[in-house]
């Protein structure tokens, strides 16, 4: 992720020695992203992520450590936050593993092995399918509720702060698609789809193999910290934007799509309403990052290894979704 608060060695240090995790011999910022600020922090016990928070509050931090938390104990590999040593101070607006680093709230979870991959095949998508679906299941009975912060509602409200950066063209588009999606909301079909605690960003470099690329493992899955209740369709729909779209033209790789779509139903298998809305979703998920990267390209705020994404990538996928729908 961007940098935008220097940690020093001395305060990473005294933060994983609260958490016994050891004496800090290494502290590397992490290039990429636009929302936190992270560090790789080697201690003389392993290998930890340092997240520094520079949206989120201490009070909207919970749900979202919790659900990784929650995740971890229940067999789906993600990152785990970890806790202080009972008995140790816990100062206001804490709890047992979110932290305060530089005034910031912050957290510490463990490294995932493997690497991401940039150019998956079908064995990749398939092992994101299932792992996707496997965490939905394994979030049905977390407890904490908080809706998804770049839903409609923020599109809703940051489609006119986009607009003035737009041609004619593009201008027509989001606000024919975001029309578009308000109706679906509003609808029946929407009210009965499945919802729970979602991922709502599982890029490909958001996830982690080991393994070959034949026979891929998938080792993890990281960065919740968009995450909400929203539709599981949705969740499905942003992964499938991503994972199983050819990046030039952001037209859907059939083989791919497919592979990812039959592990996640092997799983759980979709529902009616699911299946008739999907192209509605896909079209949804292209639209929510579209706006976002909008948002960042044209608004961005300072950082010492910001790099922003290119907005017109989620302009080609929507179109695409809008041309050739994925016929349930």
């Amino acid at each position: 992720m961007a940098v935008y608060t220097d940690v020093s060695d001395a305060e990473a240090g005294a933060l994983m020695r609260a958490l016994g995790l050891g004496e800090l011999t290494a502290l590397r910022g992490i290039e990429g992203g636009i929302e936190n600020t992270n560090y790789f922090a080697t201690t003389d016990q392993g290998e930890w992520v340092l997240t520094l928070f520079e949206r989120l509050n201490h009070a909207q931090l919970p749900f979202y450590l919790h659900l990784m938390k929650h995740l971890a104990q229940h067999g789906v590999p993600v990152p785990e936050p970890q806790a202080k040593a009972d008995g140790a101070p816990v100062a206001a607006g804490e709890d047992d593993i979110l932290h305060t680093v530089c005034g910031k709230p912050a957290a510490v979870v463990n490294r995932l092995r493997g690497k991401s991959e940039l150019q998956p095949g079908a064995a990749h998508c398939a092992a994101v399918g299932d792992m996707l679906a496997r965490a939905h299941l394994a979030a049905r009975d977390y407890p904490l509720r908080q809706p998804n912060l770049r839903g409609l509602t923020w599109w809703n409200e940051t489609v006119p702060v986009v607009l003035p950066h737009l041609d004619d063209a593009q201008s027509a588009l989001i606000r024919t698609e975001l029309a578009y999606q308000n109706h679906i909301a509003a609808g029946s079909a929407y009210a009965a789809l499945p919802r729970g605690a979602i991922h709502a960003d599982l890029f490909r470099d958001n996830v982690m193999f080991e393994g070959t690329r034949e026979q891929p493992v998938l080792s993890g899955f990281f960065d919740f910290y968009f995450a909400g209740v929203d539709t599981w369709l949705f969740d499905l729909a942003v992964a499938l934007n991503d994972w199983a779209v050819d990046l030039p033209s952001g037209r859907a790789d059939t083989a791919r799509t497919r592979a990812m779509l039959a592990a996640y139903t092997a799983v759980r298998p979709l529902t009616d309403a699911e299946r008739r809305l999907l192209p509605a979703m896909l079209r949804a998920g292209a639209l929510r990052f579209w706006i976002s990267r909008l948002w960042d390209f044209h608004l961005p705020r300072e950082a010492s290894m910001l790099k922003p994404h290119d907005p017109t990538h989620f302009e080609r996928v929507l179109r695409a979704r809008v041309a050739d729908p994925l016929l349930p």
